[in-house]
């Protein structure tokens, strides 16, 4: 290991369900967008009366909040994006994550820490000095190598090269989760095609499509082993870690706000795991295949493992617009009744039969995403070996010591919970 301090594991809130499963699974920080102003403005859940509460939840967790305003800011826009900077420092957000030097400016000037985004495209050591002026954290390009990385956290070193705070400058690094085919996301594509702009927030992922290249002339068309040649694999570096925490890297973050709470919540748990192990003195990059197993339960479209970060030329392509994830979900039921002092929860089976040691799921947005094993299934009161579509369903639900102020065990479901059966699904 360097000698850091432990990696801080950032995770995606896309929505409250998202937020809770983040802060329960272990994150150290979040970052969430609202409005439009942020690069995943099409998925964005929150608003910016949700900013207080927000704030509020991870400071009583101990969770860092970051405010996605990442996007390019128009002149029609500044008031807006101005609005949004006060609201955030009003409401206590930890950080805003920009890239539009209006929005850099105008946050340092009410005094909020600034993290500049990926889509600056900071690729060497004299960029990240020149944003050190603003800024305490700096995500760095997708495309750089390992090496290339330790280079930039040496000099920051050898420079001392310190932000607004007083602290040296922080470099963070995507560690799992999408990748685009574009430079750090910087694509025109989805804005060519369709006039929604990928720069806005607003990507339809038109380069995840089957494509045929036609010789215009002739009309003959190439012979590609991939129609998805625009569709890179999903980054996973769980089993690089003890490498990017030698090359100098403080925060590891984890992409996802446009994926559901139980996608946040297990690859958060897992980054978590894989990171604590790491500052125990614990960590085997040879022993990570559980830790792979889990990840591709959730969305995912095959893994790129260590990414362009170990020095691999793009070529690991999807070769399919759809996940690749190792599990199916089909929601099944809605809480309709939850009895904390039994940690019971009830609802009304729809569809499919369960039984004892069915893999299920609870989604919701302050319970998060709960994985559970099936026991003690009763249906109207009785125990059961089988529930039918129909059935008013029981069952106990496993306890779990959230991150609250009181450390008190909690019960983990709601009315009005989605009610999920997981399926194992074969790809080969």
């Amino acid at each position: 290991m360097s000698n850091q301090s432990k990696i801080e594991l950032m995770a995606p809130a896309g929505s409250q369900a998202a937020l809770s499963a983040a802060i329960d699974a272990g994150a150290d920080s979040v970052y969430f967008g609202v409005g439009k102003l942020n690069m995943r403005a099409r998925s964005a859940d929150f608003t910016a009366d949700d900013l207080p509460s927000i704030a509020a939840r991870c400071r009583e967790a101990g969770v860092k909040s970051y405010l996605a305003l990442n996007t390019i800011i128009y002149d029609n826009e500044m008031q807006e994006m101005q609005s949004l900077c006060e609201s955030a420092k009003a409401a206590g957000v930890s950080a805003v994550i920009a890239t539009d030097i209006a929005t850099i400016e105008t946050a340092r000037s009410l005094g909020l820490e600034v993290h500049i985004s990926v889509q600056a495209n900071v690729a060497n050591f004299q960029a990240l000095e020149f944003y050190s002026r603003w800024a305490d954290t700096v995500v760095l390009a997708r495309e750089l190598t390992l090496d290339q990385i330790s280079t930039i956290y040496k000099k920051v070193q050898e420079h001392d090269v310190r932000g607004p705070s007083g602290e040296p400058v922080r470099l963070e690094l995507f560690g799992h989760g999408a990748l685009c085919v574009a430079v750090s996301g910087k694509c025109y594509m989805s804005l060519a095609q369709n006039n929604h702009s990928a720069n806005r927030g607003a990507c339809l992922q038109t380069c995840r499509r089957s494509y045929r290249v036609t010789d215009e002339e002739t009309g003959e068309e190439l012979v590609i082993d991939n129609k998805h040649i625009m569709s890179p694999k999903d980054l996973c570096t769980v089993q690089y870690l003890d490498k990017i925490s030698v090359a100098g890297i403080s925060v590891l973050k984890l992409e996802g706000r446009a994926r559901t709470a139980d996608y946040v919540a297990v690859t958060t748990r897992v980054y978590r795991e894989a990171l604590d192990a790491l500052a125990a003195g614990t960590y085997d990059p040879s022993t990570c295949q559980p830790w792979i197993d889990e990840l591709s339960k959730v969305f995912n479209r095959g893994f790129w493992h260590g990414g362009y970060y170990c020095g691999k030329p793009l070529g690991e392509w999807s070769g399919n617009s759809h996940s690749q994830a190792t599990e199916t979900r089909d929601q099944i039921g809605t809480v309709s009744n939850f009895f904390a002092n039994l940690n019971v929860a009830e609802f009304k089976l729809i569809k499919h039969t369960i039984q004892p040691g069915d893999q299920l799921l609870i989604e919701g947005p302050t319970t998060g995403a709960v994985r559970f094993t099936a026991e003690n299934l009763r249906v109207d009161g009785e125990p059961t070996d089988a529930a039918n579509p129909g059935d008013m369903v029981t069952l106990r639900l496993p306890c779990s010591e959230l991150r609250s102020a009181a450390g008190a065990l909690t019960a983990k479901a709601r009315r009005q919970d989605k009610v999920f059966l997981l399926v194992s699904r074969d790809h080969s």
